[in-house]
């Protein structure tokens, strides 16, 4: 939805002032919702101004630039720490994946699992697979089933 202009909250604000009107009636008559109306004369009120105010939307960063620097000191002293254990270090409240994401923006590596044995990096395999085309002989042969029944198949 785009931004009501400063024009028109003015004039939205004006009509709230001389009265005579409900908030209802000078919703319809702008084409603004009543929630718009009472939104004005809030945030009139609360903060002195009608302008506004897309500074303050989105969401905010969980992770500030303070946090920013005490993960680098960590780091560099202990560059093995896990992400849960920055996170657990730092106390903050975000995923996991947000601290993944503000140490790729710092250019930082980290270690990503706790230490333990090497991963066995052997082939699981040691007769490579065949491409999936049949061999000229059948897997099973004609008189037997592959089903757990002995007994032989009357042909």
């Amino acid at each position: 939805m785009p931004t009501i202009s400063l024009d028109l909250r003015q004039r939205i604000i004006s009509a709230c002032d001389r009265g005579g009107a409900t908030r209802a009636q000078i919703a319809e008559r702008f084409e603004v919702s009543l929630g718009m109306v009472k939104k004005l004369l809030a945030q009139r009120q609360h903060l002195g101004t009608i302008e506004p105010l897309h500074h303050r939307s989105g969401r905010k960063p969980v992770i500030l630039a303070s946090h920013r620097r005490e993960m680098r000191e960590i780091l560099s002293k202990t560059p093995d720490l896990t992400l849960e254990e920055i996170k657990a270090h730092l106390g903050l409240s975000c995923t996991i994946q947000a601290i993944h994401l503000v140490l790729a923006d710092m250019g930082l590596t980290y270690k990503k699992r706790s230490s333990g044995p090497p991963s066995n990096h052997a082939p699981m395999s040691p007769v490579p697979a065949g491409t999936g085309a049949r061999s000229g002989k059948d897997s099973n042969p004609r008189a037997s089933s592959s089903s757990t029944n002995r007994r032989r198949k009357q042909t």
